[in-house]
This record gives structure tokens, sequence and C-alpha cells, in this order.
């Protein structure tokens, strides 16, 4: 069970007219190939393993109503979301509940559906994005996470949890164009979230760097306003807010049915705000799926700046997107890069701003050492780092998990 961005799904249908009118499996099916997110990934490795999955993306509407339409599923329009997943899990009668949005699929939420849903073994947990508080997990029974750092805060908190990198998947490359010269110079593919924990630092060197190279930003942050962004910022403050009253003991049920406070509940929209003119001016509109992809192979270079509250340890998703496309990756140094590339051989790291700007001007002034680093991280990726991979070590969890029940 997962979400997707709205700018991203509403973008995706507006691009594809009737689609929204189509059947459940078609809409699907478009979406899957697109491959956003996970899109059909875990699915597509764990299907050999001898698993049956279904992938539910609880908060694209057209979707979810076309398949609560095709299976007599009466919802009410205030609750649709969780009433319509409800219904599928009933109707799939999983052993194993993998959601990976702790906000929409909150803990009384998920204690409510294993109750009536028996059939649920074990419910695994996702956390790659700053939390307020651990109990938020306390109806999963393992808690996966790319971020080390994290994995020990929930076993320091009682948690059981385990570390999984992300991946990238194979099938994609054939879905995209060959391209032998890439026309963007310098890419950087992503949020700029200027709040506590999220892309300060990220923030600071795309600035620097914006100043000495050609570089080309594509990010959400293109289509906010300064209306968007102050009414992000307050939802922000809100949210803060939201997490008092859950410390409080109001449970989460009773928030959702105040108004106002209720369309709150759940929101992860953080802030993007106060960004350098010419940052500013290298942005350009978010790019997702296979156009995100496509982009990442038409660079160059791509750029690559961990989340804040990853400190010590290379987990995002850029690490193997970038690298599976077949682009250059810069990222910055973590202690822990060698387990997942071998620096300056299958990727550039940069330990300082003057590094990073000093290995942009060497890797242009160097294009066929460039390509050659390009290609051993495709190499890397595509041999370790794909969702078969990780789908042995999620196979293994599991079999774990269901026989500690």
């Amino acid at each position: 069970m997962t979400t997707v961005y709205q700018a991203y799904w509403s973008k995706f249908y507006s691009k594809r007219p009737g689609l929204g009118n189509q059947s459940y499996a078609t809409q699907k099916e478009a979406l899957d190939y697109d491959g956003f997110g996970w899109a059909d990934f875990w699915s597509h490795a764990l299907t050999p393993l001898g698993y049956e999955v279904m992938e539910i993306i609880a908060n694209i509407e057209p979707l979810q109503k076309a398949w609560a339409l095709e299976n007599s599923v009466i919802f009410t329009e205030e609750n649709w979301l969780l009433e319509i997943v409800l219904a599928q899990v009933k109707q799939f009668q999983p052993s194993v509940l993998f959601p990976d949005d702790f906000y929409t699929f909150t803990a009384d939420w998920l204690v409510a559906l294993k109750q009536s849903c028996p059939s649920i073994k074990l419910t695994i947990g996702w956390c790659g994005a700053p939390y307020q508080d651990t109990k938020i997990f306390r109806a999963h029974d393992l808690v996966l996470s790319c971020i080390p750092e994290f994995v020990e805060k929930f076993r320091n908190a009682g948690h059981w949890s385990e570390h999984i990198n992300h991946a990238f998947e194979p099938r994609l490359l054939k879905r995209l164009p060959q391209i032998e010269d890439p026309e963007i110079n310098i890419s950087f593919v992503g949020q700029i979230v200027r709040s506590n924990q999220y892309h300060l630092q990220r923030k600071l060197i795309l600035e620097q760097l914006v100043e000495q190279f050609p570089v080309q930003v594509y990010s959400p942050t293109f289509d906010m306003s300064w209306k968007a962004e102050l009414r992000h910022q307050l939802k922000t403050s809100a949210q803060r807010l939201l997490t008092v009253f859950r410390h409080g003991g109001i449970p989460e049920s009773w928030l959702r049915k105040v108004p106002k406070i209720g369309k709150l509940v759940g929101s992860t929209e953080q802030v993007s705000l106060n960004l350098s003119q010419q940052l500013r001016a290298a942005i350009r509109p978010a790019v997702f799926g296979l156009q995100m992809y496509q982009t990442l192979q038409n660079s160059k270079i791509t750029f690559n700046s961990h989340i804040d509250v990853s400190p010590h340890s290379a987990s995002n998703m850029r690490l193997f997107e970038a690298t599976g496309s077949g682009t250059c990756l810069l990222t910055d140094w973590k202690k822990n890069i060698q387990t997942v590339f071998e620096p300056d051989y299958e990727v550039v790291t940069y330990k300082s701003l003057e590094e990073c700007i000093e290995k942009v001007r060497w890797l242009l002034e160097n294009p066929e050492k460039r390509k050659a680093i390009a290609r051993a991280g495709q190499n890397r990726t595509l041999e370790y780092h794909t969702f078969i991979q990780r789908a042995i070590q999620l196979d293994e969890l599991i079999k774990e998990g269901i026989q500690k029940k």
C-alpha cells in the first residue's frame, strides 16, 4: 500500500485524456509502465519467489474509484481513500501487509484494519524520511529503512527494524531511448525542502553550483508561488500542532473529524523557501517516472546530496536511479559509500563544496573518464542493486517475521 505525489499523478492523467474513465487494470498498467516510485517493481521481483502481490496506490482517485465501481464497493466522498483501501485488503486477504506511508496509514487505522482482516500475519513498515515519533510504528511488526541511522533509533525504541537499500528496475532501460551524447551538462532531479532535517545542505551546495556551472534543476519547487509556499508553511506549522495533540493522547480518528484540522492529518507536504535568485532561475518543472529517467540518462553528470537526516550513510533512491540510468553520479561522500559503490570509479564523491566544484569541473573536462565512471556505476547497479536482489532480502525477512508469530 502506497501513495504518490499528487503533482505526479495529476500531471500523468492530464497528459492522457480519458484514461481516468478506463478500467482499473488499464489505468494500473499505464502507471506501472511509467515507473514512478516503486510502480510494479516489487510484484515483478517477488512473484518468481512464490508470492501473489496486490499493489495499492491509495491516493490516485480515478484509479481507486474505478476499482470500487468494478467491485461494487460503496464509499463516502469524505473518506474514500481509506474506505476503498480497506475493501481492497479485505478482498485480497493478504498474509503480509506492507504500507509505506505512515502518515496516511496511521497506527490506529492499521490496528483496526488487522482486526477486520485476520489473514494478516505480518505488517511491514517503511521509513526513509523524517518522522515525529517512533510510536507511529507501534502497529508494525517490522520497520524497514534505507537509512541505517533510523534502524538504530528504531531498535533502541524497541522495534524490530532492518536496513534495506533502494534499488533500480532494469526493465526501465528498454523503455528509454538510447542517448549517446547527453545534452544536459549537470542536472539535479528532486526536492529542495528548506526545513530542518530535510535539504538545507543540498540547497547551499546547489546555490553555489549554479553560480559556476550550467546546472539544470528539475524540482516541484518550480510550481510554487509565494502563496503556495506560505500555505505549505502554515501546513507544516499545523503538523507540529497535531503532533502535540497526538502526544496528548487525542486519537487521530477524532482529529480527522474536526473541520480544517482533519484535512491536515496525514499531510506530508513541506516548505521550500528563500532560494537564491540564481537557483530559482535554474529550476525547471519537476519530472517524474520515465521522464525523470530520460532526464537522468540525458545528463552528463547528475548531482546528489542526501537528506539531512542521513548524515553518515549513502541511502537515497537517486543513487540507484541515476547509476541505473547510465549517467555519471556525483554524490556526497558517506561512511558506507564503499559498501554500495566504489568511490571515484563507479560514482564520484565529494566531502566539501570546494571538492564538489573541483570534481564537476574535472568531469566536464574529461568526458572519456566521465563516461567510464558512468558505465562502471551502471554495471554495479545492474549486478547488485536491482529489485531482484532486494526481493530476496525481503523474502528472508518475511519468512523470519512469520516464523516469530
